[in-house]
């Protein structure tokens, strides 16, 4: 007989609400909620393909110890545990704290509970070494934010905005990347449907720019050139906001300054697009200053973050916003008011810049230092393999698959093998875990129970993310692990170190925006004698919320709480502003104008450039194991059908794709939805170095291993060129 349960899917951080279909205890199928207030149904191929993971054959039950150079052999959990403590604390005691440092990896999302301890853990041990995706990602989010400051309001609503952009995102793929964050098709269907004008800017004619009402596609790498672009088209018109930049923004002059060179020829030139769409672009998104209704955000994504000056274009993002007084007013409804976390007051002014990067954390290579966007992940294989004082000797893998993700992949590599304790948690033997000398199988997510706390503090990471309703909902566990299987909840497993280690740990909920705005985070001491319960874990990190846990328990399913907020007006007196004008990022600005044309010989050495790209049923690495599920098992390197036929080549064909750095090999595919000249793949496929130029057709191939970290890097975040890779194309 088959149960129904509601639950939540976790794949990736939209959380939409599910409906667990389960059969003498083992889930069956998955499809969505219909009775959902929020997300009315609506699931994607990778929430649809969790019964698949859940049972599939190669999941690891066990956990996993070196044998030998090949070879692993099952040890209980408490064993490994008992080990790998026994092992970190001699290895702090000859190398000290800083040699133990943990990479959290996309996967986070499924385990919302454990970066928390995980963090807490690395504090008990005096270790600052604490790393996330978020850095090879998009971490020009978090710089930007710190260098225009925030609103205290927050952003308009998406629902009711009159102009969007989205820059180098395809959310009708990637399903969470914003504008909007949930059942992205249909809603900007909906969206097209009332009038809102969505302009997109990317190289390729994406899913969601076949929904735009102006598609600027452009030459890759050219987003701050055309973001500049349109505020010279604005401010040169006088299409801004006049009263809200006088009363509430700095940097106006400067900003001018700085983008009058980038006239709407220039640019139109130098991105490779047609004049008259990037002006009626620029006019189009200013429509409604002045109005009633008001355009909406600028949303960015891993292209122009991936292309180098990612932290400039997003800044430019926030200027169009500032300059165009897209924020929500006093007397507008709040668009995102808390439900599990704390309640805040909305005002409508500003939280003027902060210190975003340059904090005292020094890396040891390329002068780079913990940002507001977290530490380097980029320098953290140099910091594995840089010989002395300070040198990382173990690396714990929390959710994530370095050697898929991370740039410069000969080095990643190099640098795992260079460890003396690897760590994995994985629910499979991925290319990090074959490195491994413990691999810790943990819980899957519909085997833990879970809150959408995490997704409604998405916000806090950049606009048109997270829940633009106050929705909440909570989720049992709704499936047992399989009979006999010994495996280890994330959190657990950093717990179980700490007791061995005499560790005192703690839990304490994220915060953002709503620190500015009164609140405190949710912080609470574990007992460390007494294994808390995950229930009693998302309790403490929903002590301070608007709506209570227990509340949120009573409801199957999710829930549109009757929150309505309204913005108050600025503080009598109160004087910070936005800036538009930052020194460095108007520099950086000044360094992009002045940048040199590609020179013939480097065009006829590389004369392609190689973009990434997002696929339905994968995030990243994790999916692409499901064989029914995932679709093609490779990454094709997409190509216009013009530049094969000039080639001689067909669909199909494998090829060579070098870049300055290093080689893989690739099979290309037609795709007339790009430009000429330009090579889309997804990124964190393929194998270890030398285990898949004869598999390339089984696993596809790493972008990663044509990047060098050392060269064509952001100074600020380390984040180097992952994307606009310059390569060229060999018949093999």
């Amino acid at each position: 007989m088959t149960n129904t349960h509601s639950a939540i899917c976790r794949v990736c951080p939209a959380y939409c609400q599910i409906i667990a279909h389960v059969d003498a205890g083992k889930l069956t199928k998955v499809t969505g909620d219909k009775d959902d207030p929020y997300f009315k149904g609506y699931t994607c191929p990778k929430g649809r393909a969790l019964p698949e993971q859940h049972n599939n054959p190669n999941r690891l039950l066990h956990c996993q110890k070196r044998a030998s150079a090949n070879t692993f052999e099952n040890i209980g959990s408490e064993a490994a545990m008992d080990e790998i403590a026994d092992k970190i604390a001699a290895i702090i005691e000859k190398h000290g704290p800083r040699s133990v440092a943990v990479y959290g990896g996309t996967g986070q999302v499924s385990t919302p509970v454990a970066p928390s301890v995980a963090v807490s853990f690395l504090m008990g041990i005096g270790s600052p070494m604490h790393f996330t995706s978020s850095t090879i990602d998009q971490p020009g989010k978090h710089i930007a934010m710190a260098a225009h400051g925030l609103w205290g309001a927050g952003e308009l609503d998406f629902n009711t905005a009159n102009s969007w952009i989205i820059v180098g995102a395809n959310p009708v793929i990637s399903k969470a990347s914003g504008a909007p964050g949930n059942n992205p098709a249909q809603r900007l269907k909906a969206a097209q449907e009332r009038g809102t004008k969505l302009i997109v800017i990317d190289p390729r004619v994406t899913e969601t720019a076949k929904r735009a009402h102006i598609h600027l596609q452009a030459k890759p790498g050219e987003d701050p050139t055309i973001l500049a672009g349109l505020l010279n088209i604005i401010i040169t018109e006088k299409l801004y906001d006049q009263a809200f930049i006088e009363e509430d923004v700095e940097g106006f002059e400067a900003l001018t300054e700085r983008v009058a060179l980038f006239t709407p020829e220039y640019v139109a030139k130098r991105a490779e697009i047609d004049v008259d769409q990037l002006i009626a672009a620029a006019r189009t998104y200013a429509s409604a200053v002045g109005q009633s209704g008001r355009g909406g955000a600028v949303t960015l994504g891993t292209g122009p973050n991936m292309s180098l000056h990612g932290s400039l274009s997003e800044y430019l993002g926030y200027c169009l916003m500032s300059v165009c007084g897209y924020w929500s007013r006093a007397g507008d409804k709040v668009t995102k008011p808390n439900v599990l976390t704390p309640a805040y007051i909305a005002k409508a002014q500003a939280r003027p810049p902060y210190k975003g990067w340059d904090y005292p954390e020094k890396m040891r290579v390329r002068n780079l230092s913990k940002t507001a966007s977290g530490m380097p992940t980029a320098a953290l294989a140099d910091e594995m393999l840089l010989e002395g004082e300070g040198q990382v000797k173990i690396l714990i893998c929390l959710a994530g698959n370095p050697m898929m993700a991370w740039p410069d992949q000969n080095k990643t590599y190099k640098a795992l093998k260079n460890l003396e304790l690897l760590v994995v948690l994985d629910y499979h033997m991925t290319a990090t875990a074959e490195l491994a000398h413990y691999v810790i199988p943990p819980k899957l997510s519909l085997e833990t129970p879970a809150t959408t706390q995490l997704c409604e503090g998405n916000k806090h990471y950049g606009y048109g993310l997270g829940f633009d309703e106050p929705y909440a909902s909570y989720a049992p566990a709704v499936v047992e692990p399989p009979k006999g299987a010994d495996v280890v909840e994330e959190w657990a497993f950093f717990y179980g170190l700490g007791q061995r280690m005499g560790l005192n740990l703690f839990v304490a909920s994220q915060t953002g925006w709503d620190k500015f705005q009164e609140s405190s985070p949710a912080f609470a001491f574990l007992d460390m004698k007494n294994k808390p319960t995950t229930d009693e874990l998302h309790e403490h990190l929903t002590a301070n919320a608007r709506i209570s846990l227990e509340e949120v328990k009573k409801h199957r399913g999710g829930k549109i709480y009757e929150v309505k907020e309204i913005v108050q007006p600025k503080d009598s007196a109160f004087e910070g502003k936005l800036c538009i004008g930052n020194a460095m990022m108007m520099q950086e600005l000044a360094d992009v104008f002045a940048e040199p044309p590609a020179s013939q010989e480097a065009v006829n050495d590389f004369p392609f450039r190689l973009v990434c790209r997002r696929l339905n049923s994968v995030i990243n690495s994790a999916g692409r194991e499901l064989k029914k599920s995932s679709g093609k098992q490779y990454n094709p390197a997409y190509m216009h059908p013009d530049d094969l036929k000039r080639l001689g080549l067909s669909s199909g064909d494998t090829v060579l794709l070098s870049s300055p750095h290093s080689a893989i090999r690739g099979i290309v595919e037609a795709d007339a939805t790009l430009l000429n000249g330009i090579i889309s793949m997804t990124h964190a496929f393929g194998g270890n170095p030398g285990e898949d130029d004869d598999k390339v057709s089984e696993i596809g191939s790493n972008t990663g291993r044509l990047v060098s970290v050392e060269k064509n890097y952001d100074p600020i975040t380390g984040i180097p060129l992952m994307s606009n890779i310059p390569v060229r194309v060999d018949c093999i």
